[in-house]
């Protein structure tokens, strides 16, 4: 990721040993005026070069909602290329960016063995190796710091074990908003705690390794039609959203509604997140804002600014 793809940043006050006026602003280019005039098989073409980060899951997203609104076939995808895709960025998460937010080791070494193992029987194979010898040791490791037994008075996270069932898709809702039969866009769930996050991110890489050993498709679904599409697919931060709206030929209007676009609109997600807990110190303080974006899991470079107020 790249200063070109966006910037997050964060502010908030420590004071009386807990988080106020807490606020966040999204930067990133907007996609909604690109394609307006453009024939719609455009777009599926051009989007994958815009991200660097879910290309795979962009491009699908894009083709489910072309085809839904030009009521064509739906398009096959290559699902190792989405799955891996998948694997990529929830094994970066695990061994790379949560293990240093809570006082832990990068292990570096691990993920570029993996993400460099050529395709094939070999790839599997180390992927069940940096599952079993790397992000398990990690996951049990970050777990124990997620929960802070030092002291009774600072309760970083005690948040609950279960783990929270995957969004499912639902383009339909979401054709009901884009048409304008509905005045709300549809919600995604915040996660009940930052230890709830975690676990569900290290539960979706294990599914997702599982599907990519089985053959599994991935799940791609589109609605629409005459002219109105909707297509989403999932990414490891949650369900990726395209809507396009063609007329005679061409596209009047695009939309492209990523989880980071959601949990990052207001201050609302990562307030839910930190609830009413309070803090020994400023630099607790931080350390806990910081996790609680990273659960949150923007696809953009954020900037964190914790005043002591």
């Amino acid at each position: 990721m790249t200063q070109a793809s966006g910037l997050l940043i964060v502010k908030a006050d420590y004071r009386a040993r807990g988080l106020h006026n807490i606020s966040v602003e999204l930067r990133r280019p907007s996609l909604d005026q690109l394609f307006v005039g453009q024939v719609p098989d455009a777009v599926a073409k051009t989007l994958p070069y815009l991200f660097t980060v879910c290309a795979h899951a962009q491009r699908a997203a894009a083709h489910a909602a072309v085809t839904a609104a030009l009521d064509e076939e739906p398009r096959l995808f290559v699902s190792e290329e989405l799955w891996t895709e998948v694997l990529h960025e929830n094994l970066w998460r695990l061994l790379l960016d949560w293990p240093p937010a809570l006082g832990l080791h990068a292990d570096t070494d691990a993920f570029v063995a993996w993400r460099n193992a050529p395709q094939g029987a070999e790839f599997l194979a180390a992927t069940r190796k940096v599952l079993h010898a790397c992000v398990r040791p990690m996951a049990e490791k970050c777990l124990e710091m997620l929960v802070d037994r030092s002291t009774e008075e600072v309760a970083p996270d005690d948040g609950a074990l279960s783990v929270q069932a995957p969004v499912p898709l639902a383009p339909e809702a979401w054709l009901a908003y884009w048409q304008g039969y509905s005045s709300l866009m549809p919600v995604m769930p915040v996660p009940d705690s930052i230890r709830s996050a975690f676990l569900a991110r290290l539960a979706e890489t294990l599914a997702a390794a599982d599907a990519l050993a089985n053959g599994a498709p991935f799940p791609v679904a589109g609605a629409g039609g005459a002219g109105w599409g909707v297509g989403q697919t999932l990414t490891s931060r949650g369900v990726l959203t395209h809507a396009i709206h063609v007329v005679e030929g061409r596209v009047a209007r695009y939309r492209v509604q990523s989880p980071t676009d959601t949990y990052f609109a207001d201050a609302s997600a990562l307030s839910s997140l930190l609830g009413k807990l309070q803090f020994a110190s400023a630099d607790q303080a931080r350390r806990v804002l910081n996790q609680a974006i990273l659960a949150l899991d923007p696809c953009v470079p954020f900037i964190l600014e914790c005043k002591d107020a």
